[in-house]
């Protein structure tokens, strides 16, 4: 008998990889999550000494102080805030804007997928993905040592801790979680390429295996601390500028979703939205949760987070203004579908250049994304022919890379650091432009395999029956009435 015949197969071997997970990652797992007990301090002898006697003060968390510390309160409440509403983009934002532009009858396969990623990815990240993407390894893979976060060290009593280099006025379970947020997304992101058409026991096991083979390395490698790409760090070999995601979330998720939609091929037949008003309000979702997303990448609440924020509004609105003009130029009327597609460009292509350009470089930006990702979602999509179900290689993939080397050329040395072309720094172009294709190719390459690999285990995609009747009632049993 083939595997291709029983779905529940898939989910079982899926457990039992789970399992297999938690089992590798014991050897490097330490009993001891609190933070150790300090020495206790001498006791003094007299009256007098006691008085005598000052408390102890842990020192403030900072870069330099990065142990039995304590944290700033300010940017803990502001990464705890940026946390949920960069998880509000994919539960419900993301669920809802791809919910509302499929089919009626594949609408709870849709939203389910987002769902179902968000809990795989969190086991995941608990188990080992968080330690193999922010953890100190190599150039290109982290280690183990927060595997099961182990390790986070805490002790609420006395409120100190010791925080992850990458962000040190945080505690690193802020940080960890905050981190998790952006893995859920991006993953989420590369269902839109294949809705309508991919079992569910194989999307969890894709995407299962994205997340560990493709996510973890590639986030190690532009925001590890040692990553070989991360600007930040000195060794690294290119000095790739990525504040919160142009490469590691945009056109890593919509180079995978391309992947995706080009082993499975055309949809067998298709359809106009099922429903334009959950379109508006996931797209409105995401435009809010975005400033979670950029504006917390500056894990800390000071003057970088708000120019994040700014720049973030100002391409966005750019971007959903320039969409709807080319749309209504082109043909004849702007739609709803079109402005919101345009604003989530803006979103994507602002995010790498957020903590490093001004607003006339927001501007500028939000023009391009919104031009550049509308042909990506119409004429390089008719040019090649794929059936890229909801555009997230032409939005993501495009305004990702857009995005990510139009930074080399607006980053401003005041804002974040780093010169860009306009101030004379023509090399930082070729730097981003080399990021870029080091993410393209390599995630081309291993999601392939991925996808191979699960093709020929359980299947990738449903019967032409279940796609001709709906995935809801197929799949899940239910329908959206």
């Amino acid at each position: 008998m083939s595997l291709r015949k029983f779905s529940r197969a898939g989910l079982l071997a899926l457990a039992a990889a789970l399992l297999l997970g938690v089992a590798l990652s014991l050897p490097t797992y330490r009993a001891a999550y609190a933070q150790a007990p300090a020495a206790a301090p001498a006791v003094p002898t007299t009256p007098e000494a006691s008085a005598a006697a000052p408390a102890a003060t842990p020192p403030a968390c900072d870069a330099k102080t990065l142990e039995r510390c304590t944290p700033n309160s300010g940017d803990t409440a502001w990464m705890l805030t940026s946390m949920a509403i960069v998880l509000m983009m994919t539960i419900p934002g993301l669920a809802l804007f791809y919910g509302g532009m499929v089919r009626k009858k594949n609408v709870g396969d849709t939203v389910m997928t987002s769902f179902a990623i968000t809990c795989l990815i969190s086991i995941l990240w608990l188990l080992f993905t968080y330690s193999l993407a922010f953890r100190a390894g190599s150039p290109f893979i982290g280690g183990l040592d927060r595997a099961g976060l182990q390790g986070i060290l805490s002790d609420i009593s006395t409120g100190i801790g010791n925080p992850n280099s990458l962000a040190p006025t945080i505690p690193e379970t802020v940080y960890s979680m905050f981190q998790l947020t952006f893995a859920i997304i991006t993953a989420a992101l590369i269902a839109g390429s294949f809705a309508e058409r991919m079992k569910f026991s194989a999307m969890l096991w894709f995407i299962g295996l994205w997340a560990i083979f493709v996510y973890s390395p590639i986030a190690h490698w532009v925001w590890g601390p040692d990553g070989f790409l991360n600007s930040a760090n000195a060794d690294a070999k290119f000095h790739v500028l990525d504040f919160a995601g142009g490469t590691v979330v945009h056109v890593n998720s919509g180079t995978a979703g391309l992947m995706a939609a080009l082993m499975l091929g055309k949809r067998k037949e298709s359809g106009p939205p099922h429903n334009v008003v959950l379109t508006m309000i996931g797209a409105s979702l995401l435009w809010v949760g975005r400033f979670g997303f950029n504006a917390g990448s500056a894990v800390s609440a000071g003057m970088q987070a708000g120019m994040a924020m700014a720049v973030t509004h100002i391409a966005t609105a750019t971007a959903g203004f320039t969409w709807m003009l080319v749309e209504w130029m082109l043909r004849g009327k702007p739609t709803v579908l079109g402005i919101c597609s345009g604003a989530v460009a803006g979103l994507v292509a602002i995010t790498p250049a957020s903590g490093f350009v001004g607003p006339m470089g927001a501007f500028a930006i939000g023009i391009a994304a919104g031009s550049v990702c509308y042909w990506g979602c119409t004429g390089l999509k008719r040019m090649f022919g794929y059936d890229d179900a909801l555009d997230t290689f032409g939005v993501h993939a495009v305004g990702g890379a857009a995005g990510a080397i139009l930074t080399g050329v607006f980053a401003i040395n005041e804002y974040g650091g780093t010169p860009g072309l306009i101030e004379g720094n023509a090399g930082q172009v070729l730097d981003q432009c080399i990021g870029v294709g080091i993410v393209f190719v390599y995630d081309v390459i291993v999601t392939l395999l991925i996808l191979k690999v699960v093709d020929l285990v359980i299947g990738l995609r449903v019967s032409p029956e279940v796609e001709r009747d709906g995935l809801d009632l197929a799949l899940h049993g239910e329908t959206i009435q």
